[in-house]
């Protein structure tokens, strides 16, 4: 099992991305954190900036927009005539920024990518993220914003956790929202990542 060394004697080499100590290289300075909306994505995120604030890293803020998030928005407001993929390209846009916000506030760099390619499933397009950025770890979610909720996110993060090439740490929800989840499911419909709330 390996640890995180602590940063003594940082400095940054020209790009601003590695940070290295007397010992050598400091782990985890590419972090990419998959978001969605989801409490269990925000938890994620915080738990990303802690640790990009202990290793001097930075973040890379993924949101995918795919075929199931698009068909599911459109499924749910079937009778309104929309743009849903602009729609949920400006919720994507939106949970980014403000991602970034929270990182930046942090005192963390972040930057932020929106994936609307429908170029494979969501795990494909994070560990595919992951391998061209190239990430030193992924942060995800285990329950993101679908309309099956637990069964899909799991899924997705079950994929990343066996598909990615660097380590993978998954964040669960926290124990009053796992409790909280069957009550709230049968009373609301839960949408997909971006398609939070056409006001």
């Amino acid at each position: 099992m390996r640890q995180i060394k602590s940063p003594t004697c940082c400095r940054s080499d020209t790009e601003g991305l590695t940070t290295v100590n007397q010992k050598g290289p400091v782990m985890y300075q590419r972090i990419l954190v998959a978001v969605d909306g989801s409490p269990t994505s925000a938890r994620g995120l915080d738990e990303a900036i802690g640790i990009a604030k202990f290793t001097q890293g930075r973040l890379r803020l993924f949101h995918v927009i795919d075929e199931l998030s698009l068909a599911l928005a459109m499924n749910a407001y079937a009778g309104y005539a929309r743009d849903w993929l602009n729609e949920l390209r400006e919720k994507g846009r939106k949970l980014l920024v403000e991602g970034k916000a929270a990182a930046q506030a942090a005192g963390v760099e972040a930057d932020v990518v929106l994936c609307d390619t429908f170029s494979g499933s969501v795990h494909e397009q994070v560990t595919e993220e992951a391998r061209t950025w190239p990430a030193d770890l992924i942060v995800v979610g285990t329950h993101g914003r679908r309309g099956v909720g637990r069964f899909i996110m799991g899924s997705s993060a079950e994929y990343i956790l066996r598909c990615a090439t660097v380590p993978v740490l998954l964040v669960r929800a926290a124990e009053a929202e796992t409790k909280a989840e069957p009550d709230a499911a049968s009373s609301k419909l839960d949408l997909p990542s971006a398609a939070l709330s056409f006001g």
